[in-house]
């Protein structure tokens, strides 16, 4: 009975807060600041984590535990909506057209209430797009994000991606 209580209150904590750690994408290279409590690093270290695992496979759970609930996307595309919603939306959008979508911590840099990742995304255009239907071609693209850590989730978002080089690689902007 205690074992089986055990597991239930790891499911219930992995529910409400994502996936284990051990199940998050790894960066390549982190840097921490040393002069971070080492539970503030820990914390923001983990909410990137969740974040990036989240644009890896599409759990939405991920980018709940991941985000503040006010959390604000500073640098917001046209016509996407803000917070929660629009982080899932993109995804949904992406994951259409490249359904095989992985994403790779490339860097991880954490310092005062900061976190900037890294990310290298790749995977096969077999979905659709904007009227452009996927042939399996590769693609390949990297984005860089600024996180604001608070209360060990994100609450301000600054993001660059590189749009261009993926519109391309799906055809739907030709060189």
């Amino acid at each position: 009975m205690k074992h089986l209580l055990t597991l239930l209150l790891a499911s219930l904590a992995t529910a409400a807060h994502g996936a284990p750690e051990a199940a998050l994408l790894q960066p390549r290279v982190q840097f921490v600041d040393a002069a971070l409590p080492p539970g503030q690093a820990e914390a923001s270290a983990l909410a990137a984590r969740r974040y990036a695992t989240f644009w890896d496979n599409g759990d939405a759970a991920l980018a709940r535990a991941a985000l503040a609930p006010g959390f604000t996307d500073r640098t917001l595309p046209p016509g996407r909506e803000q917070g929660l919603p629009g982080a899932l939306a993109a995804s949904r959008l992406v994951r259409a057209a490249v359904p095989d979508m992985r994403a790779e911590i490339e860097q991880l840099i954490v310092s005062g209430d900061r976190a900037v990742v890294h990310l290298r995304f790749s995977g096969h255009f077999t979905g659709s797009i904007n009227g452009v239907q996927g042939t399996g071609q590769a693609v390949e693209f990297r984005a860089t994000d600024i996180y604001r850590i608070a209360d060990g989730r994100i609450a301000d978002n600054w993001h660059i991606e590189d749009n261009l080089a993926f519109l391309r690689q799906l055809g739907v902007i030709k060189e």
